[in-house]
C-alpha cells in the first residue's frame, strides 16, 4: 500500500496504511518500539501476545515490555507488515509476512500502545478500552 494513502476508518476499527512496510529497528526501554519504513512507529507498553502460525502448532509468547522480556520480538526485525488494524475497543493487531501475529489489548489503567506516523497521524489505546485518533489535520476522534 502506498504511504500516500491515509488510514481508513470502519465502524469498529481503523485499517492502518502500513502494508508492505518493514520493521527497520527494534528498541526497548519501558516500551517495545518497532520502527517501520516511512517514519511510522509502533510503541507497545502493555503485555503483547506474539504468535506464529496456528495456536495448535505454535503456542503464543507473551512479551512484557515493562520488564524488558521481549526477546521474541527480534523475529520481527526485517519482517514486512501484511495487515495493521487498530480496533476501536483499544486492541492493536499486526500481521507480518513471516507468519507472526502481534496483538496488544487495551489496559484498564494506562495507554497500552500507540502508533504514530507522518503528517500528524497518531492512534492510541486509551485506558479502559477505547481508541483515540489524531488525524493528519490535527483533530482528535475517539
Amino acid at each position: 500500500m502506498s504511504t500516500e494513502e491515509s488510514p481508513v476508518e470502519h465502524e469498529d476499527r481503523w485499517v492502518l496504511n502500513l502494508r508492505a512496510m518493514s520493521v527497520t529497528k527494534i528498541t526497548v526501554d519501558f516500551r517495545l518500539v518497532l520502527a517501520l519504513d516511512s517514519d511510522w512507529e509502533v510503541a507497545l507498553e502493555a503485555p503483547v501476545d506474539l504468535s506464529h502460525g496456528t495456536a495448535r502448532a505454535n503456542p503464543s509468547v507473551l512479551l512484557n515490555p515493562e520488564s524488558q522480556d521481549v526477546a521474541g520480538a527480534l523475529a520481527l526485525f526485517g519482517a514486512n507488515v501484511l495487515s495493521a488494524v487498530a480496533f476501536k475497543s483499544g486492541t492493536l493487531r499486526l500481521v507480518f509476512d513471516t507468519g507472526h501475529h502481534l496483538t496488544c489489548s487495551s489496559d484498564p489503567s494506562f495507554e497500552a500502545w500507540q502508533v504514530t506516523g507522518p503528517r500528524g497521524w497518531r492512534f492510541a489505546s486509551l485506558p479502559g478500552g477505547d481508541l483515540a485518533v489524531w488525524t493528519g489535520s490535527g483533530t482528535s476522534e475517539s
